[in-house]
């Protein structure tokens, strides 16, 4: 039997390792025993507990609750402190996921140790060095054993920085996850206001990325544009580091934009499903929104979803207000084709049978 280590911290994290934690206790539990490792890099409840509950992830091994703090900060305490589980363990593998400081620690710690290293999502590149997910992700590309990436443009990224051994297309855990967890929909409970459960027309807003939020002109800019769609209804279910940044510069938002606590994973694929189409500055919900066919407007420069944009049914508008009013009012109204790029949803499969 080989023993896992994973290391999750945020909510992309959670609805991927949901994934493989089930097939490796229901399917592969003589082959597999994982040890579940949360960072507390997402210390909401409604951020995190809140899908370990609804989406059967067990309760993790260890929760390290390093909460929040700057990255040098948040990395050394998780690295530290990974470090001493995989003295105590010893295990075959670290496995992680994404981008996030989480991640970075994960790989540094197993590295070091000379434990082989599992990078779900690899060669992602988003191309630019001031985000500290493109920092991370680079670092632990360059760290790993085996680099399990999502597409062939991921594949292409890695071979260009000389990365070509333990380099697999394995297609995309998250459609595993959305293919899974929408099946269940109908008879799970939703804890979205009442006003919002009875929506039928409306668009979806997520936004938290650091670049626009910490970014007061370009935060200033994307709030402008949506309380200037009076015309449109938008349900924002609110980031804590959006509410904080918001509170800071003065910044609100107007009663067409439906603001709500965070949700769960069910209720947001809930929200993804029925909305008419999605404003994002997320990965994982471009791609999302990709799975259930709905037009992307993503407010960042750049997106490491190349595919979708190439395709034609996700757009970059940046925090350019005039970009994002003209996204909305023309090309949300578009029809698009949605070909199958990101695997057949058997990535989680495809994983343990690699590594067996």
């Amino acid at each position: 039997m080989k023993t896992i280590l994973t290391v999750i911290g945020a909510r992309p994290q959670f609805v991927k390792a949901a994934v493989l934690s089930r097939l490796i206790r229901h399917k592969y539990s003589k082959e597999f025993k994982e040890i579940l490792v949360h960072t507390g890099q997402h210390y909401d409840k409604n951020m995190s507990d809140i899908f370990f509950k609804e989406m059967e992830i067990p309760e993790p091994d260890y929760n390290l609750n390093i909460g929040s703090g700057s990255h040098g900060m948040m990395t050394g305490k998780m690295l530290e402190a990974i470090e001493g589980l995989l003295l105590e363990h010893r295990p075959d593998y670290l496995l992680v996921y994404g981008d996030t400081n989480s991640t970075l620690a994960g790989a540094l710690a197993a590295s070091k140790l000379h434990i082989p290293v599992i990078h779900v999502e690899a060669g992602l590149r988003s191309f630019n060095m001031h985000m500290p997910e493109e920092q991370n992700r680079i670092v632990a590309d360059h760290l790993s054993t085996h680099l399990l990436c999502p597409t062939e443009t991921a594949i292409s990224n890695l071979k260009k920085e000389g990365l070509t051994k333990g380099v697999e297309n394995i297609g995309d855990i998250m459609l595993d996850a959305s293919l899974f967890y929408r099946k269940k929909l109908e008879h799970s409970m939703s804890f979205l206001p009442e006003e919002i459960r009875n929506m039928d027309d409306f668009f979806l807003i997520t936004l938290h990325r650091a670049e626009n939020t910490d970014d007061k002109e370009r935060l200033t800019s994307i709030v402008s544009a949506l309380n200037s769609l009076e015309a449109y209804t938008g349900v924002l279910p609110l980031h804590p580091r959006t509410k904080k940044m918001l509170s800071k510069w003065g910044l609100y938002f107007k009663d067409h934009i439906k603001v709500i606590a965070p949700v769960g994973y069910l209720d947001m694929i809930r929200l993804e499903s029925s909305c008419n189409f999605i404003l994002t500055d997320s990965g994982g919900v471009q791609k999302e929104a990709y799975f259930f066919g709905k037009p992307c407007i993503t407010m960042r420069n750049q997106t490491e979803w190349v595919e979708t944009i190439e395709a034609g049914c996700n757009i970059l508008t940046g925090a350019d207000q005039n970009k994002i009013l003209s996204a909305i009012n023309n090309f949300s109204k578009q029809k698009f084709e949605y070909p199958s790029l990101y695997g057949k949803g058997d990535t989680g499969e495809r994983i343990l049978k690699l590594l067996l």
